[in-house]
Order: structure tokens, then sequence, then C-alpha cells
């Protein structure tokens, strides 16, 4: 069995020999050079358009007109930064200290105001850089003393438009719950003249 094997072997190994003609030398050496030829090629005309680009971009980039930038307005209150403050582990609300203006009552029973954050050292207040808005119901509670003429007195927000509808004046504790809704307000006249 394994003589029939070898033979049968052999007759196919003999048949792929008279089949295939080897390629000749010259035509292996022409092929390889005409694959050296195209990737050359293929550089070179990459490079040329790589270059063609570099020119193209410099001069828009030249002919481009020169105008000053618009100058910049003034600093306008956005939502988006803001983080409200979170209570700490076991407290039931956390406050912010700003500056509480520019309220306006909507017709929908809120008031929006402007509130500009402080930071309390030494018994001053030093703004923070952090201005927000805040829309309210008009039914938020507000302890005042200063802002209600000098007694101590539980308003309503919507009460006090008026008077905080000014520039940064009045400081307040703004009291937020777990969820970032604010609670109440408490005038800090502890802090302000």
């Amino acid at each position: 069995m394994a003589d029939r094997l070898e033979d049968h072997l052999a007759d196919l190994a003999e048949s792929g020999r008279r089949y295939v003609a080897p390629l000749a030398a010259e035509r292996i050496r022409a092929r390889g050079e005409r694959r050296l030829r195209r990737r050359r090629a293929a550089a070179v005309s990459g490079g040329a358009l790589l270059s063609a680009a570099l020119v193209l971009g410099g001069l828009s980039l030249a002919s481009a007109p020169r105008e000053p930038a618009a100058p910049a307005g003034l600093p306008t209150p956005t939502a988006s930064p803001f983080v409200p403050p979170t209570p700490a582990p076991g407290e039931e609300y956390a406050g912010e200290l700003g500056y509480v203006y520019g309220a306006v009552a909507e017709g929908d029973g809120t008031v929006r105001v402007t509130v500009e954050r402080l930071r309390a050292t030494r018994g001053t207040v030093e703004p923070t850089g952090v201005v927000h808005t805040l829309v309210l119901p008009g039914r938020t509670p507000v302890e005042a003393r200063r802002l209600t003429g000098g007694e101590p007195a539980d308003v309503e927000l919507g009460r006090l438009v008026e008077p905080l509808a000014d520039g940064p004046r009045w400081v307040f504790v703004i009291d937020y719950d777990s969820a970032g809704r604010v609670q109440s307000l408490r005038e800090a006249f502890w802090l302000t003249g």
C-alpha cells in the first residue's frame, strides 16, 4: 500500500512539473521594478499634494481680514456652571451666602432674582465671581430684619420684589434642601453695615 501511495504522489508531482513553467528571472525582476516605481510615484504625488494643501492653507490665512474681536459686554448671570450646595451628612439644609438683587416678578407668581455668591472673612464679605439666576415661588419664606425696617419678620419673597430690584445691596443666606431646591432666604444682617 505504501508503494502505491508513493507512486501516486510521484505521478502527481511529475504532472505538476509538466504544466507549470517557472518564471524567468527577467520577468521576476521586471515585476519587482514595476512595484518599486509605483511606490515611488505614490510617495512623490502624496508629497506634492501635501505641499499644495499647506500653501493653500497659508494663503487663506494670510488673506483673511483682520478684524478686532467684539468687546466683551457686562457679565451676565448664567445657570449652567452653578451647582447648588448640598447639605452635610446629618444636616437638613445647605446654605449659600450671596447678594440677592435684580428681583423681577414673573406673571406666573414666581420671582426671578440674581445671586452673586459671597465669601465671609472676618466679618466682611467678598465676591467669589459666581453669579447665577434663581426663579423662586413668590411664597418662598424670607427671614428679614433691616429689609423690613429693623424688626425681625417673616415675609414672602413676592412682597420684597421692589426693595430687591436694585443692584447688589442685600446679603442673604439661601437655604437649599438635599434636592437642590431653595427652601428659604435669611437676611444676613450681621454682615451688612
